[in-house]
């Protein structure tokens, strides 16, 4: 495929992932090439880039697209081959030495070898004749067909027998016979045939990843879409670091989503509500057309939040994403408190307030900046230190919301503390990462804190965070 054809398939496959390109940006990138090469790699991907790409928030799209399509392939493959060496020497074999014997033996059998091109490439370990033999059979199987992950077992098989994957094999394992017949060793014979497994298996492994990589390519905005539904599932447990920092931007709509809200409501009270009896009586002159529109106006307080925030080793997971999520909270209530508590109670408000959302979350969950993080868990010290030192922090403005999974390790619940703060707020919310089938067993205390909460949810995914945020604030 000549470059100006990459180039136009390269475009189409923006377009088709939401990329707006237009004709005039396509001819600039055909020009781009008169002066640039793709072995330039990095000023090619920014001169594409800038010819191509017109705003901030698809510059991410186009990044992984662009790695999909013009590389990466070649260096997976000398992935999946390149540690063979260390596979076979942990089973004892001498790859190296084993090779040079063969291609000593193989050279004494004249014209009597009879191996096909995937199998001479395969042993050989020659990468870029097996990179286009992997490519053509994919496009001989038609894997620029392929839509979904259900279809990625379809097309690798589809790929493998275009590539006639077991002949190969089969060929290889006949070079074995032949050259037991010629007096190799029994233990170099059974090398031999270790070796062919491997080389079948990378093989394979090689032939999945590429058509994984031509769905990823080809429907990155079904693929986006699919990572993200199943992101909005995934239990805050089982987040990876890179997960948790992907999620940043979710946690930061759902805060901007309360904050709107809260700003729509605003505007309602400022304007007031149309008082339909006084706005009749007061146009009774005109025959009770409407020509003065009355409204009546109810002064409503602003809401403030006070949040305390479980940040024990056995939630930690849990507690740097809900972090964030407080973090993102800041700017939606006229006064916020935040707290963070294993077992005593620290304020977390100011590091809240002067530090980027970062350093926060690190200052939080630093083993002692704070609270001492490696404690046992002990909620009811915890609300015994909130009612001695911050119960009047709250009033009937306050919303207080916890987060935390309520295992007290049998220590004393100190319920009535809870029952104390619930008195004096206008609501308290409770978001538990634990099922509720787990409440009130074992050392969990759950079922003595629900009776002084307004609203208790499990919470232990986006998508379960996102229905309690609506019921909260709509």
């Amino acid at each position: 495929m000549t470059m100006q054809r990459k180039v136009i398939e390269f475009t189409n496959l923006l377009r088709k992932s939401g990329i707006r390109v237009s004709v005039a940006e396509g001819i600039d990138a055909f020009q781009a090439l008169e002066v640039l090469s793709i072995d330039d790699r990095e000023i090619f991907k920014d001169a594409l880039r800038a010819a191509m790409v017109k705003r901030g928030d698809e510059i991410s799209t186009y990044n992984e697209l662009f790695d999909l399509y013009w590389s990466g392939f070649y260096d997976s493959l000398r992935e999946s081959f390149g540690d063979l060496g260390d596979q076979m020497g942990e089973m004892g074999i001498d790859l190296e030495s084993l090779m040079k014997q063969l291609a000593e033996m193989m050279g004494q059998m004249d014209g009597d070898l009879d191996l096909g091109e995937l199998a001479k490439a395969l042993l050989t370990q020659d990468l870029s004749a097996l990179e286009n033999m992997i490519r053509q059979a994919a496009e001989n199987a038609g894997t620029d067909r392929i839509e979904n992950m259900l279809q990625v077992g379809f097309f690798s098989r589809r790929t493998a027998e275009q590539l006639d994957l077991e002949g190969a094999g089969g060929q290889l394992e006949e070079l074995a016979a032949k050259m037991a017949e010629m007096g190799m060793g029994s233990e170099e014979i059974e090398a031999m045939r270790q070796l062919v497994q491997k080389l079948l298996e990378s093989m394979r492994r090689s032939v999945k990843n590429f058509v994984e990589r031509e769905l990823q390519t080809r429907n990155h905005d079904y693929m986006e879409k699919f990572r993200k539904e199943m992101l909005q599932e995934k239990s805050f447990y089982h987040l990876t670091e890179d997960e948790i920092m992907r999620m940043r931007e979710v946690v930061n709509r759902l805060a901007q989503r309360i904050k709107n809200v809260l700003s729509i409501r605003k505007k309602r009270r400022k304007r007031g509500k149309l008082d339909l009896h006084q706005t009749l009586r007061r146009n009774m002159a005109r025959g009770g057309i409407p020509f003065e529109v009355i409204y009546r106006h109810r002064r409503k307080d602003r809401p403030k939040l006070v949040i305390l925030c479980d940040v024990s080793s056995s939630v930690a997971n849990v507690s740097r994403f809900m972090l964030q999520f407080m973090y993102g909270l800041q700017e939606c209530f006229t006064k916020i408190r935040s707290y963070v508590f294993v077992s005593e109670l620290g304020e977390v408000t100011s590091v809240f307030q002067d530090s980027d959302v970062n350093s926060a979350i690190e200052k939080a969950l630093d083993g002692g900046d704070v609270v001492n993080v490696y404690t046992r868990s002990n909620f009811g010290h915890a609300f015994h230190d909130f009612w001695r030192d911050h119960l009047s922090s709250v009033d009937n403005r306050t919303t207080v919301l916890i987060l935390g999974d309520a295992r007290n390790n049998y220590n004393d619940p100190r319920a009535w503390c809870l029952r104390d703060i619930h008195n004096k707020a206008k609501n308290v919310v409770w978001l538990n990462p634990e099922s509720p089938s787990a409440w009130g067993f074992g050392d969990s205390v759950m079922d003595r804190y629900t009776p002084y909460c307004d609203i208790v949810e499990e919470c232990r995914n986006l998508r379960q965070l996102s229905r309690i945020v609506d019921q909260i604030v709509l």
